[in-house]
């Protein structure tokens, strides 16, 4: 699986976060849709909610199973894609593009650098 953008940062629980300026938008990767199999429903956090790294902060079900999503930074969320609401199978289809799931303010940018680049979770996904 070597179709992992160079341009994110990832989780170790596969999560991946696309910075611009002071927020960031944040989604689940191709490796992690693809072990959930076809998502059939995703529940986001709301508008203005805070949330700390680390934090459960959204639901994914698939046929298979239903996952946590965890923030991968601190701070507000300021968008949620509600096209990934109403069409849950996004998430498979364009993981990282049209099924991002919310937008977040950062407020500790300097957790970003405790995420992994492109290439350390090539290794940890054994790429």
């Amino acid at each position: 699986m070597s179709n992992i953008p160079s341009d994110l940062k990832y989780t170790k629980s596969h999560e991946w976060v696309r910075v611009t300026g002071d927020s960031a938008t944040v989604g689940i990767t191709d490796h992690a849709q693809h072990e959930l199999t076809d998502i059939v429903f995703v529940e986001l956090p709301e508008i203005g909610k805070q949330f700390k790294s680390g934090d459960a902060c959204a639901v994914v079900e698939s046929v298979k199973t239903a996952s946590d999503i965890y923030s991968p930074v601190s701070g507000e969320i300021l968008e949620t894609n509600k096209a990934v609401v109403d069409n849950p199978a996004l998430a498979n289809t364009d993981p990282y593009a049209g099924g991002w799931f919310f937008k977040i303010k950062l407020s500790n940018p300097a957790e970003l650098s405790a995420l992994l680049s492109p290439e350390k979770y090539q290794g940890q996904i054994g790429g």
